[in-house]
C-alpha cells in the first residue's frame, strides 16, 4: 500500500523529471545583527556612522560660517554706509577724510579674505574632526595613526589657538563702532527729550566725530549740533549703519564661541591620539 507522503515525492518527482533527492543546505546562524550574506543592516550602518560624527565640530562648523557671514556681509555693508555719513556731514572736504576712505577700502578687500579663508578652514577642520573621531572611537578596525598624522592635528590645535586669539581681538575692535554710534544716538536722544524744556536749547549738545580719531582735527565742519544732529540721526544711513554695526559685533562674538568649541574638540582628539598611540598604553578613554 502507497501512503501518501509517497505519492507526494513521486508527484513531485515527475514534475521537475529528475529522480534525485532534493538536499537541504545548512544555513549558518547569524552572528550579532549580521545579515546571512555578511553584510549589516541599514540600521546598524546608520547608527556606525551617527557614531562617527564629530557634533562638536559640526556645531562648531556651523557656528562659525554664521559668525564669520554675519560679520563680513554686515560690517561691509554699514562701513559704505560710515563713509556717506562722514562725506555728507562731518567731513565736506575729500583731502581731510581720504586716508580713512582708504583705510575703510582695504578693509572690505580684507574682509573677503577672511571669508574665503574661514570657510575654507572651516570645512578642513570639520574632515579633521570626522577623522579623528573616527580614530578615537575605532569605527574602522582597529586603531592605526601615524607620526604624519599627529602632527596635523597639532598643527590645527595650534593654528585654531592663535585664530581664536585674534578673533578676540577683532571682536573688540568690532565694538568700538558700536560704542561709536551709541553715542550720537544717545545724543540725538537726549536732544529729543530737551525739545519740551524751553529753558535748555538743544543749539549747545553737539557731537564731535574728531575726538575719535578717524579724521583730522582740521577737518570741516567736524562736529553736528542740535538740529543737524538730530537730522542725522533720523537718515536711513544712519540707521541702518548703527544697527548693522551691532550685528557684526554679534558675529564676531559667534565666531568666538566656535573657535572655542574648535579649540576644545581639536585639544581633546590629539591628546587622545597621543595617548592611544603610545605602547604601553593599556586603558581607553
Amino acid at each position: 500500500m502507497i501512503t501518501r507522503p509517497e505519492m507526494e515525492i513521486g508527484r513531485y518527482h515527475w514534475m521537475y523529471r529528475s529522480s534525485r533527492p532534493h538536499r537541504y543546505h545548512h544555513v549558518p546562524a547569524l552572528r550579532g545583527n549580521i545579515s546571512p550574506l555578511g553584510i549589516q543592516g541599514c540600521f546598524e550602518c546608520c547608527i556606525k556612522c551617527l557614531g562617527g560624527v564629530p557634533y562638536a565640530s559640526l556645531v562648531a562648523t556651523i557656528l562659525c560660517f554664521s559668525g564669520v557671514a554675519l560679520f563680513c556681509g554686515c560690517g561691509h555693508v554699514a562701513l559704505t554706509g560710515t563713509v556717506s555719513i562722514l562725506e555728507q556731514h562731518f567731513s565736506t572736504t575729500a583731502s581731510d577724510h581720504a586716508l580713512l576712505s582708504e583705510v575703510i577700502q582695504l578693509m572690505q578687500y580684507v574682509i573677503y579674505g577672511i571669508a574665503s579663508f574661514f570657510f575654507l578652514y572651516g570645512i578642513i577642520l570639520l574632515a579633521e574632526g570626522f577623522y579623528t573621531t573616527s580614530a578615537v572611537k575605532e569605527l574602522h578596525g582597529e586603531f592605526k595613526t601615524t607620526a604624519c598624522g599627529r602632527c596635523i592635528s597639532g598643527m590645527f590645535v595650534f593654528l585654531t589657538y592663535v585664530l581664536g586669539v585674534a578673533w578676540l581681538g577683532v571682536f573688540g575692535f568690532s565694538a568700538v563702532p558700536v560704542f561709536m554710534f551709541y553715542n550720537i544716538w544717545s545724543t540725538c536722544e537726549v536732544i529729543k527729550s530737551f525739545q519740551a524744556n524751553v529753558t535748555v536749547p538743544g543749539d549747545q549738545i553737539c557731537v564731535d566725530i574728531r575726538q575719535y580719531g578717524i579724521i583730522p582735527w582740521n577737518a570741516v565742519p567736524g562736529k553736528a549740533c542740535g538740529p543737524i544732529l538730530e537730522n542725522i540721526c533720523n537718515t536711513n544711513e544712519f540707521y541702518m549703519s548703527y544697527h548693522l554695526f551691532i550685528v557684526a559685533c554679534a558675529g564676531a562674538g559667534a565666531t568666538v564661541i566656535a573657535l572655542l568649541i574648535y579649540m576644545m574638540a581639536t585639544t581633546y582628539n590629539y591628546a587622545v591620539l597621543k595617548f592611544k598611540s603610545r605602547e604601553d598604553c593599556c586603558t581607553k578613554f
